[in-house]
C-alpha cells in the first residue's frame, strides 16, 4: 500500500524555503508577551511556555499502551495571564488574531469546534478535578507551526493548564497535568490522541530525547551524540483525512487487540501482543486489522531497540530503525503520503543522513531528521532544493535542540 497523493485535500504553498531563524531569549520574549498583554488588557501578566515535540520513532503506539521516544523542541506556545474578579475567561490569541469569552459556570460550556476548545477544555477538565478557577485574561502566541504534526494542540494545553494551576498556586503534579490535558482532548475536543504529546511538553529535558512507557509512565532520558542534529522538514501539506483517519486507526487497533484477546490470555491493548502471537493469530484478523497489529507491533520493538542503540551511541543503527518505522507506517498502518514519502526518500539518499521518517499522526505534516553537523548546511540547500522540484512545495526546515518542559518565565525588565 502506498501513501495518500496530493488532491484537492491538501494545503498546497509555494514560496522560498525558511530555515530555523536564530532562536530568541525565552526571557526576551516573556517581556514582549507581558508588554502585549499590558497593551490589551491593561496591567501586569505572569507569562508561560510550553514546548512542542517531534517524536524520534515509536508513532501511533502510546494510544495502544506502547513505547514511544519524543523530543520537546525549542519552539514554543506562551500565555500570558492575569487572573480576573468574575468568571470571565477572556482569550485573545495572535497566532490567529481572534479573541473569545466564556463564563465558567459549567454550564455553557460546550465544544464550538474550534481552536478555543482546546484552552476551554482545559478549563473544563480543571474544574472537574476540584480546581476553583476565576476568570482570567489570557494573551496566547505560538511558535509552533499549527497543522504540522508537531504538537501545537498539546503545547497549548499545556501551557493554558500549568499557566491557570499556578496563577491560584495550585501545587502541579505534572503526569497528573499531563493526563488532564490529555482528557481535555479527549473528551472536549474529540481527539482520541495518547499521552505522549502532553506527557512531553511536562517532561521534556533540554539536550535529551525522553524514552516513555505509556502505560506505566516510566520515562529516561536519552541523550542524542553531539555530533548529529535533528532536524525537522515540514511538508507545507495536511490532507483534509487525516483528523478522521487517526480516530480511525485507533478504533482499527482497539478492534484487533479485541480479537487477538479472545484466544490470548493477557491481551488489553496491542502493547500485549507479541510477534509470535501475531503470526499464530494472525489468520483469524483482517488483512486490514493484521497489518494495523503488525505496526504497532514491530513499532514497540523498534523504540526498545532504538533506546539500546543510543545507549551505545549508535546512530547508525538508530537511523536503520527510523527507516523501517517509516516503511511500516506508510505500509502497514497506512498513514503516509506521497510528499511525506518524497521528502523521506530525498533524505535517505543524502550523505551524512543517518535516519528519516515522518513523525505525528500523518497524511502531511513532517519528517524526522537525524543528521550529522557535517552534512548540515548540505542537507538543507538539497533536501528544499530536490523537493521542491518534485512537488512543486517549497518546506520549511528546522534544525531543533530538546528543550526544557512547561515552565513560567520571567521577563527581562
Amino acid at each position: 500500500m502506498g501513501g495518500v497523493s496530493c488532491g484537492h485535500n491538501a494545503q498546497v504553498v509555494k514560496r522560498p524555503p525558511r530555515h530555523t531563524p536564530a532562536r530568541t531569549a525565552p526571557a526576551v520574549i516573556a517581556d514582549d508577551m507581558a508588554r502585549r498583554f499590558a497593551a490589551r488588557f491593561g496591567g501586569p501578566a505572569r507569562v508561560y511556555r510550553a514546548p512542542g515535540r517531534v517524536n524520534l520513532i515509536g508513532e501511533h503506539t502510546d494510544y495502544n499502551d506502547g513505547f514511544v521516544m519524543p523530543m520537546a523542541i525549542d519552539a514554543s506556545t506562551w500565555v500570558a495571564i492575569a487572573l480576573r474578579d468574575d468568571r470571565r475567561l477572556v482569550v485573545h490569541s495572535e497566532t490567529v488574531g481572534e479573541t473569545f469569552e466564556a463564563v465558567l459556570d459549567g454550564t455553557t460550556l460546550s465544544p464550538r469546534r474550534h481552536w478555543s476548545d482546546y484552552v476551554v477544555g482545559v478549563a473544563v477538565e480543571l474544574i472537574d478535578d476540584g480546581a476553583e478557577l476565576p476568570g482570567a485574561n489570557m494573551l496566547v502566541w505560538s511558535e509552533v507551526p499549527r497543522g504540522a504534526g508537531l504538537s501545537s494542540s498539546a503545547a497549548l494545553e499545556v501551557s493554558v493548564g500549568f499557566a491557570l494551576l499556578d496563577s491560584v498556586g495550585r501545587p502541579i503534579d505534572r503526569v497528573a497535568l499531563a493526563r488532564l490535558c490529555q482528557r481535555a482532548e479527549n473528551v472536549f475536543v474529540g481527539a482520541r490522541v495518547g499521552i505522549m504529546d502532553q506527557f512531553i511538553a511536562c517532561h521534556g529535558v533540554a539536550d535529551a530525547a525522553v524514552w516513555l512507557d505509556c502505560r506505566s509512565l516510566d520515562f529516561r532520558t536519552l541523550h542524542l551524540p553531539t555530533d548529529v542534529r535533528v532536524i525537522i522538514c515540514n511538508t507545507m501539506v495536511k490532507h483534509a483525512i487525516a483528523a478522521g483517519e487517526y480516530n480511525t486507526r485507533r478504533a482499527e487497533c482497539e478492534a484487533a487487540a479485541a480479537a487477538i484477546a479472545r484466544s490470548t490470555p493477557g491481551v488489553h491493548a496491542l502493547r500485549d501482543v507479541t510477534p509470535d502471537d501475531l503470526d499464530r493469530v494472525g489468520p483469524l484478523l483482517s488483512p486490514v486489522l493484521f497489518r494495523r497489529a503488525r505496526h504497532v507491533v514491530t513499532e514497540n520493538r523498534r523504540v526498545l531497540q532504538a533506546a539500546e542503540a543510543l545507549d551505545r551511541l549508535d546512530v547508525v543503527g538508530f537511523g536503520a530503525l527510523m527507516s523501517n518505522s517509516h516503511a511500516s507506517l506508510r505500509d502497514d498502518f497506512a498513514v503516509s503520503c506521497r510528499e511525506l514519502d518524497v521528502m523521506v526518500e530525498i533524505a535517505s539518499a543524502l550523505p551524512g543522513v543517518y535516519g528519516a521518517r515522518m513523525t505525528g499522526g500523518g497524511f502531511g505534516g513532517c519528517t524526522v531528521n537525524l543528521v550529522a553537523t557535517t552534512a548540515i548546511d548540505t542537507f538543507l540547500s538539497t533536501i528544499a532544493e530536490r523537493y521542491a522540484k518534485a512537488t512543486g512545495i517549497q518546506p520549511d526546515l528546522y534544525i531543533s535542540t530538546a528543550a526544557d518542559a512547561v515552565q513560567r518565565v520571567v521577563p527581562v525588565a
